[in-house]
C-alpha cells in the first residue's frame, strides 16, 4: 500500500491545491532522516560547462547546461517546469546566483532556499515585469500573514544578468543585488524570531508558469496574468552559482521538533565541534574549530579530539560573509506602509514526493498552487535599481487565503485521505 505522504501528495496534485507547503517528513512533527550536508565551505558552480550539474539533481523537465548564458530553463508548453536542486544542505552562509530572468506574461523565475520544516528564502522574477525582483521569506510554513514581501526596483533583469545574493546568518538575512544591499531582516522582525528561517536549506532553481489557467486566480494574478503559450518558448538563464556553507558538516540532524538552530546537531568526521557567534568564516578543520574556541566553556581537549566520530556536536553560528546590515528591516510582524502585498505560488511535486512552498515556490504549470502575499520594507543601496517599493495594490493572499487552505489540518489529511 503506498505510503499516506504519497497518498497526500496525489491528493494535492489532483486537488485545487488544499495547502500552500509541502515536506516529505516535518522534522516538527516526527523524527526524520538527516539532511545530506557538504564539508566544503565554498562551492562554485559555472554553468557556462556542460558538467556544472554534478552537485545538482534535476527534479522537473531537462535543464541543459554549457551555453555562452549558461543553464537554460524553458517553459515552451502547459506542463513545463524544469527545476534543479543541490543534492545537499547548508546551514547559514551565503548563495549568489547569477541569473537572467524569463519574459513572458504568467512566467515565473525562482531562486528557493528551503528546509525540511518549510523555513524558506525567496528570489522572483515575474515575466511580465521587466522592472523590479521581488524577495520573500517564511518560517515553518507559516502562511497566516502576508507581510514579508518586498518588490526592489530593477532595471530590465529580463535583457541583463543580475548576481542576486542572499547573506544568511543566525542574526540577519540580507538580501544583494550586485552587490549593494536591498532589504535586510533581523532575527526578531520575524515574530521575535519564531519565524526566522534557522534550519538547514538546498538550493532550488527553476522556472514555471504561474499564470497557467489551471492555477488559483490568486496565483494567476500574482504571476501578471494568464500565460499565452503560443507565445513560447519563455527561458531564464543561471550562469552561475556560488554556495558558502558557514557549518560544514557530512549531515544535519534535529535533535528535537522545536525548529530552532539550536536544535540542530552536526554528524560526520568532518563536523565542526565548537559554537561559535562570531561573523568569520567557519572552521573548516576540528583543529581550527579547536583553536578559535579555547576559551569558550562549551569546548574542551576531549571534545575537540573526539569530534572525528559521528556523535552529533553543536552549531557554529558564522557566517563567511558580512554584508552591510544597516539597509533597513522588515518586521514581519506588523504593517509596513513602504511595502504592500502580492503573492506567490506553490507547486507540488508530481509522483517524486517533494514540492516548494510559499512565495518564491517553483511549481509546475500544471499543479495548482496558492498564492501568498506579504510585505515587508526594504533596505537602501547604493544603486539606483536597489530600493524597494511599493507591490500592485491587488493583494492575492486575501483571494487565495479564502480560496486555499493554508497548512494542512488533521482533518484535511483525512478527507484527502478517504477521498483517494
Amino acid at each position: 500500500m503506498p505510503s499516506f505522504m504519497k497518498l497526500l501528495a496525489t491528493a494535492l496534485a489532483v486537488a485545487p491545491a488544499v495547502a500552500q507547503t509541502f515536506t516529505d517528513c516535518d522534522p516538527l512533527q516526527k523524527t526524520c532522516p538527516a539532511n545530506p550536508g557538504t564539508t566544503e565551505t565554498d562551492l562554485k558552480f559555472d554553468f557556462t560547462q556542460a558538467n556544472a550539474l554534478g552537485k545538482w539533481k534535476t527534479t522537473a523537465g531537462t535543464v541543459n547546461t554549457g551555453g555562452s548564458d549558461g543553464a537554460a530553463f524553458t517553459v515552451a508548453k502547459k506542463g513545463d517546469a524544469p527545476t534543479i536542486q543541490t543534492d545537499f544542505y547548508f546551514f547559514y552562509g551565503e548563495i549568489t546566483v547569477e541569473m537572467k530572468t524569463s519574459p513572458g506574461q504568467g512566467i515565473v523565475s525562482s531562486i528557493v532556499l528551503q528546509s525540511d520544516d518549510l523555513d524558506e528564502v525567496d528570489w522572483e522574477g515575474i515575466g511580465g515585469n521587466n522592472g523590479e525582483i521581488e524577495t520573500n521569506y517564511f518560517g515553518k510554513g507559516d502562511h497566516t500573514t502576508y507581510d514579508r514581501e518586498t518588490w526592489v526596483p530593477l532595471a530590465t533583469p529580463q535583457d541583463t544578468f543580475h548576481k542576486y545574493t542572499v547573506n544568511w546568518s543566525k542574526e540577519a538575512l540580507v538580501w544583494s543585488i550586485d552587490g549593494n544591499v536591498v532589504r535586510t531582516v533581523n532575527y526578531a522582525d520575524a515574530k521575535g524570531g519564531t519565524r526566522y528561517p534557522q534550519t538547514p536549506m538546498n538550493l532550488r532553481i527553476g522556472i514555471w508558469a504561474g499564470g497557467d489557467p489551471s492555477n488559483g486566480q490568486g496565483t494567476i494574478d500574482w504571476a501578471g496574468g494568464p500565460t499565452d503559450y503560443s507565445a513560447a518558448p519563455f527561458s531564464m538563464y543561471i550562469k552561475s552559482v556560488e554556495i558558502k556553507n558557514a557549518n560544514p558538516a557530512e549531515s544535519y540532524t534535529y535533535s528535537d521538533m522545536s525548529g530552532s538552530s539550536d536544535s540542530i546537531k552536526f554528524t560526520g568526521s568532518n563536523a565542526v565541534s565548537a559554537r561559535s557567534t562570531t561573523t568569520s568564516a567557519a572552521p573548516t578543520s576540528i583543529t581550527e574549530a579547536s583553536t578559535a574556541e579555547t576559551s569558550s566553556t562549551e569546548t574542551s581537549t576531549t571534545e575537540a579530539s573526539t569530534a572525528a566520530s559521528s556523535t552529533p556536536s553543536t552549531m557554529v553560528t558564522s557566517t563567511q560573509s558580512s554584508s552591510a546590515a544597516g539597509a533597513g528591516s522588515s518586521t514581519a510582524a506588523s504593517t509596513d506602509a513602504s511595502s504592500s502585498a502580492a503573492a506567490g505560488a506553490t507547486q507540488t511535486g508530481s509522483g517524486s514526493g517533494s514540492a516548494s512552498s510559499g512565495s518564491g515556490s517553483i511549481g509546475s504549470s500544471t499543479s495548482t498552487g496558492s498564492g501568498s502575499s506579504s510585505s515587508g520594507s526594504a533596505g537602501t543601496s547604493t544603486s539606483a535599481s536597489a530600493s524597494a517599493s511599493s507591490s500592485p495594490t491587488f493583494n492575492a493572499a486575501s483571494t487565495v487565503a479564502a480560496s486555499y487552505m493554508g497548512p494542512v489540518s488533521i482533518l484535511a489529511l483525512a478527507a484527502a485521505f478517504f477521498q483517494l
